[in-house]
């Protein structure tokens, strides 16, 4: 096959994951201005069930329990589910001091999924949100996402992740960034149909609508998110409802944390190649293909090849020689940002650089992982920042 061909298609795919999709449903959007009005909800607020996943969160779990009982829904209609998996730390205890909350414990530590799925079994409330024990919720979240379930396609709504990035001095904290375009993505994704996944730290469902997963899922929140999609429901996005929490402690804890997810991204992805279809999901495989399947598979192996290709072809004219000056520059700054952080050095600009090339190393060594069989249900937890005090 002829190499500029393959260079101008290597380069395309990935200028198109990363930047083209975003342009596109945005202008798409504008121009034909998807999406449902919501109001606010009229009569009575649904019943309301917070699920808390827990293992060994004694440093945080009575902080969360607080954040939650204060969020601005009534308490009548607010029921705090904490499902303890193998804690053996304070956690139980800790759960056991407020008398409004459920302790849902089982010593075996089987990991989130499998507690998440013993979970489910007690709560009868219609609605069901599901937050991590470290992340901390805006007071309006509940109020905000329930305005969503008026419209009978909704299946689930997804709040808003933010990372504090502000007095934090590791590469680390460029997940921020990262999510703030993220997040631009999933407002757009839902406006346009359905979100593509949610995300953890905030989603709710319509409770009635959860089907047990396989407990070796690795992707919990993606999993059940798009196990709705496939029953013919939507997932909305509200960036009002939001959770924030401090980035990973140092990028060798946000490497454990990448790692899974690159792991679980392939497994999503094997156990869904019927959304690759799009003879039967139409616009959904679009929206699949260029948002979830591109960077878990396809793209680490595009930043490479365009860069080998372009250096092959760098005689061929002014514009390959500007082209892979541009990319040897973002490189280079790639490996400046990661001597920056071993050296605490703290330059934005080349963090952004390095932590991008990180992302796909990490989805790479996540993919060896999972086909190894190295990445269990039950993790161990990424350390994160404590506090910028």
């Amino acid at each position: 096959m002829n190499l500029e061909f393959l260079f101008w298609l290597s380069l395309g795919l990935l200028a198109f994951t990363y930047a083209g999709y975003g342009i596109f449903i945005w202008l798409v959007n504008r121009i034909l201005k998807p999406g449902k009005i919501i109001s606010e909800v009229a009569g009575e607020l649904p019943a309301v069930a917070i699920l808390i996943a827990a293992y060994n969160e004694e440093d945080v779990i009575a902080s969360k329990i607080c954040n939650t009982l204060q969020l601005d829904y009534p308490a009548s209609k607010l029921h705090i589910y904490v499902v303890s998996d193998g804690s053996n730390d304070s956690t139980n205890a800790i759960v056991g001091t407020f008398d409004n909350v459920t302790l849902l414990f089982e010593s075996a530590r089987k990991g989130k999924t499998a507690a998440i799925n013993r979970a489910m079994t007690f709560i009868k409330e219609p609605i069901t949100v599901f937050t991590d024990a470290n992340v901390m919720l805006n007071k309006m979240a509940l109020a905000k996402m329930v305005t969503h379930y008026i419209d009978p396609d909704t299946g689930g709504v997804s709040g808003e992740k933010r990372v504090i990035e502000e007095g934090v001095d590791s590469a680390s904290a460029t997940e921020g960034l990262y999510w703030k375009y993220e997040s631009f993505l999933k407002r757009e994704d839902a406006r346009m149909s359905t979100l593509v996944g949610a995300a953890g730290e905030l989603f709710s469902i319509r409770t009635h609508l959860y089907e047990a997963l396989p407990e070796n899922t690795l992707l919990d929140d993606f999993m059940i998110s798009m196990g709705i999609i496939l029953r013919k429901y939507r997932i909305a996005y509200e960036p009002d409802a939001y959770a924030t929490e401090l980035p990973s402690l140092n990028i060798s804890e946000e490497y454990k944390r990448k790692v899974r997810i690159g792991a679980g991204g392939i497994q999503s992805l094997l156990r869904l190649p019927q959304l690759l279809n799009p003879l039967k999901f139409g616009l959904l495989s679009f929206q699949y293909f260029f948002h979830r399947f591109m960077r878990w598979t396809f793209a680490p192996v595009l930043i490479v090849l365009a860069y080998v290709l372009n250096m092959m072809l760098v005689t061929e004219g002014i514009l390959y020689a500007v082209l892979f000056e541009l990319q040897t520059i973002f490189h280079i700054a790639s490996l400046v940002g990661w001597y920056c952080e071993r050296k605490k050095i703290k330059v934005k600009l080349f963090f952004v650089a390095y932590y991008f090339n990180f992302m796909h190393f990490c989805i790479v060594a996540g993919w060896f992982k999972y086909l190894k069989g190295g990445q269990h249900a039950a993790w161990d937890k990424s350390t994160r920042v404590v506090s910028l005090s």
